[in-house]
């Protein structure tokens, strides 16, 4: 087995897309996000994306591929991205059963008032209540502390 990790060259960002297809379908904006991936043997396994909001950074789409999962990939893609992006800080929403995996990788959780504006308005339909749509919001000081 050989597995790659690293950033995804814009032109390779309709891979990630096809792996997004199992996780809501989510589109690529490659004039504002980095997208980190695992690849396996040459196929995009796991995915982690950074997205650049006017009022901060936000990452999404941590997504491994079925027939992939339980090997740490979706770590790795995460770490990766953080190696790149965490001089910034980092928010996410994240669903409430990852609320550990994402603590132990330097997130805490915050008040859904602290997320960025443009930020939290991707969760508008939650209506203020969060948990209710099954997510928490987190965030990721510079150098994860």
């Amino acid at each position: 087995m050989r597995k790659n990790i690293r950033e995804l060259e814009r032109d390779e960002f309709l891979l990630a897309e096809r792996v997004w297809m199992h996780y809501r379908g989510q589109k690529s904006d490659p004039t504002r996000e980095r997208i980190f991936g695992v690849f396996v043997d040459g196929t995009l396994a796991a995915t982690a994306r950074c997205t650049r909001h006017p009022e901060g950074l936000e990452m999404d789409c941590v997504f491994t591929l079925d027939e992939y999962r339980g090997s740490g990939y979706a770590r790795e893609a995460v770490q990766r991205l953080l190696e790149e992006c965490g001089s910034e800080t980092i928010y996410i929403h994240s669903t409430l059963p990852l609320i550990g995996f994402y603590e132990r990788l330097g997130f805490e959780l915050i008040p859904e008032a602290r997320l960025p504006k443009s930020i939290r308005e991707r969760f508008l339909f939650c209506f203020g209540e969060m948990a209710g749509c099954n997510v928490a919001p987190m965030m990721r000081k510079p150098g994860g502390g």
